[in-house]
């Protein structure tokens, strides 16, 4: 990890927004690095992702290598696949699964975090969360309808439902996605991955 990394996980751990979780002795939760060529921005850690201190070490992020067409090993070791979640701590449990990000977390650590990726190729935006905020979307977008008009936000992002397994149906009825999404992105994840 370079000092500038160091440093600015330092300033998260002493923003009084994340005392709870550094008095818990919770480090925040992402990955940049200045050689990488492929950002995910997804949501939030969930909590064994916090606790095992890895991102997408889960049935979604099986379907989301999949998805991208590469393996474990590309994904965690290559250096060319960093990620920036919308909030760098779980942010706990809620009534239908996980807590939504705090609103305002990335506005306020993500540009930093950006200028130190000069490399980036493909930002993929997974969820609604990073798809609205990213995109400066309403909240009452579809995000079905933004997945399906991807191209209309590229080249600066690719916006991808969240390939979590909650969402198997979502992909049996819109049969599109894995037809005509899908090779878009494995092809742009190859090139990145140059």
């Amino acid at each position: 990890m370079n000092s500038e990394v160091a440093k600015i996980i330092e300033e998260i751990k002493r923003d009084p927004e994340n005392q709870e979780f550094t008095q818990a002795g919770i480090d925040p939760l992402f990955f940049v690095d200045p050689e990488a060529t492929i950002l995910i921005i997804g949501q939030a850690p969930g909590r064994i992702a916090q606790e095992k201190r890895i991102f997408w070490d889960d049935p979604s992020g099986d379907r989301l290598r999949d998805w991208m067409g590469i393996d474990r090993d590309q994904f965690y070791h290559s250096g060319k696949v960093a990620i920036l979640p919308m909030d760098f701590y779980y942010p706990g449990k809620g009534k239908s699964g996980d807590l939504p990000p705090r609103a305002d977390f990335a506005a306020k650590w993500h540009p930093q975090l950006l200028k130190m990726m000069p490399k980036l190729e493909l930002t993929m935006l997974v969820g609604s969360y990073a798809v609205k905020k990213y995109l400066k979307l309403k909240s009452s977008a579809k995000l079905t309808e933004v997945v399906k008009n991807y191209q209309t936000y590229q080249p600066d992002y690719f916006p991808l439902v969240h390939p979590s397994p909650r969402n198997q149906l979502w992909m049996k009825r819109n049969p599109w996605f894995a037809a005509e999404v899908l090779p878009v992105l494995k092809q742009e994840v190859a090139q990145a991955m140059k």
